[in-house]
């Protein structure tokens, strides 16, 4: 599967920041220190339906991510799944009467379309579930006959109890774990399972939907989980430097995800560090497709909203805060745009090499894109109040708003 083109990152002059990141599985900050090619695993869509504001922060917020790494000169590793197929996606193709395929190819090609006008930079691997089945099926085999999975009506589950280390990524307790679990895609209340938060590894195909060869496990298609391990392992390896994506995913499809490889690996952890952005809400609730409180990306787009404006309301927010659009929200973004644009028109400025650094400093600390806007803003307010005649400032601070915050002016 292919992910989407890239834009053009400008060179700045110097070197960026070490990134230090807030992990949820210590509860604190922590300084990254990746070698010369630092990987990252996001977890990407399941295509029934368009990218919204909830989707665009967190892709945003991990491309802040890449463009830190790529300032302090490293190369970036990045890798994206995409679950294209999933019950939430074949229940979407049957209320629509599209075939599930064609669902999910259309929705994706989407996705590309509205991460390539945010300007995010793509993954070196976009893999889609279906593609990784190949691979899933003997990691699935490997785990049954390491006695941590085990079969039940057909269907193949991973034993929790076979990783010392589960529940390291969340925190959690059982009691919350299991709440968690039935909202989130889980089945705690399945009778005969050997825990109520044993996730499934492999379905055994069902009447009506796809599946397929599953080897010794029979006909049927991978869980959620152990799909992202597959990729990942084989992209990335044990041991990467950052696993990523929505709070909501910490459990339990993180903690599921990491007691899969430790398990098989016999190594840990499996990332070092798990970031998660906060949720965007949208009328007091949190914007999700079952509750079809959305804002989409493509509409806003199709209205004219400049792509630019979005991406600047997104990064008016921390990656980690819960907050909700609005209006407002747009409408402060395209104003701070336009401030920008006008104070980059002129041929010369205030000197602009102390903001590159502020700018660089705000992200390094765990992404603080807000402090980094502030930063220009104070530089456009002083070029506006009293200009400067540094020749060589206003292309800095554009090729900088690019390079850092991924803001074309």
């Amino acid at each position: 599967m292919h992910a989407w083109p890239a834009s053009e990152v400008p060179a700045l002059p110097g070197r960026g920041r070490e990134l230090r990141l807030h992990d949820t599985a210590t509860g604190g900050l922590v300084t990254l220190d990746p070698g010369p090619v630092a990987r990252i695993y996001v977890c990407g869509i399941t295509p029934y339906d368009a990218t919204h504001m909830g989707h665009a922060a967190t892709y945003t917020a991990f491309d802040l991510v890449q463009r830190v790494w790529l300032d302090t000169k490293r190369q970036v590793h990045y890798v994206q799944n995409v679950t294209d197929v999933d019950d939430p996606l074949l229940v979407r193709a049957a209320e629509t009467g599209i075939d599930w395929t064609e669902l999910a190819e259309r929705e994706t090609a989407l996705f590309r379309e509205d991460m390539t006008a945010l300007r995010l930079l793509p993954p070196r691997h976009y893999i889609g579930a279906v593609e990784a089945i190949p691979g899933i099926v003997p990691l699935v085999e490997r785990l049954r006959d390491a006695g941590a999975a085990y079969e039940l009506d057909g269907d193949v589950y991973f034993s929790v109890e076979s990783d010392p280390d589960f529940g390291k990524v969340s925190g959690l307790d059982a009691a919350v774990m299991r709440r968690l679990s039935a909202e989130r895609g889980g089945d705690p209340d399945r009778p005969g399972k050997k825990n109520p938060l044993d996730p499934m590894l492999w379905m055994a195909a069902r009447d009506g939907e796809p599946s397929w060869d599953g080897g010794s496990l029979g006909p049927g298609r991978p869980g959620w989980h152990i799909e992202c391990v597959a990729i990942a392992l084989d992209h990335l390896g044990m041991g990467f430097d950052v696993q990523g994506g929505g709070s909501d995913l910490a459990f339990p499809h993180h903690e599921m995800g990491a007691s899969h490889a430790q398990v098989l690996t016999g190594e840990f952890p499996f990332a070092k560090a798990y970031v998660h952005a906060g949720m965007v809400a949208l009328h007091g609730e949190k914007m999700s497709k079952s509750k079809g409180n959305l804002v989409f990306v493509s509409k806003l787009r199709t209205d004219g909203v400049d792509p630019a404006a979005i991406r600047l309301a997104l990064l008016a927010h921390h990656y980690r805060a819960d907050w909700e659009w609005t209006d407002e929200v747009l409408a402060q973004a395209e104003a701070r745009l336009d401030r920008w644009r006008a104070a980059v028109s002129r041929p010369d400025g205030p000197s602009a090499d102390a903001l590159v650094e502020e700018i660089r400093e705000a992200l390094a600390d765990d992404l603080n894109a807000p402090a980094a806007l502030a930063a220009v803003d104070r530089w456009a307010a002083a070029q506006e109040a009293e200009g400067g005649t540094d020749t060589s400032a206003p292309g800095l601070v554009s090729r900088a708003v690019d390079a850092l915050l991924g803001v074309a002016l």
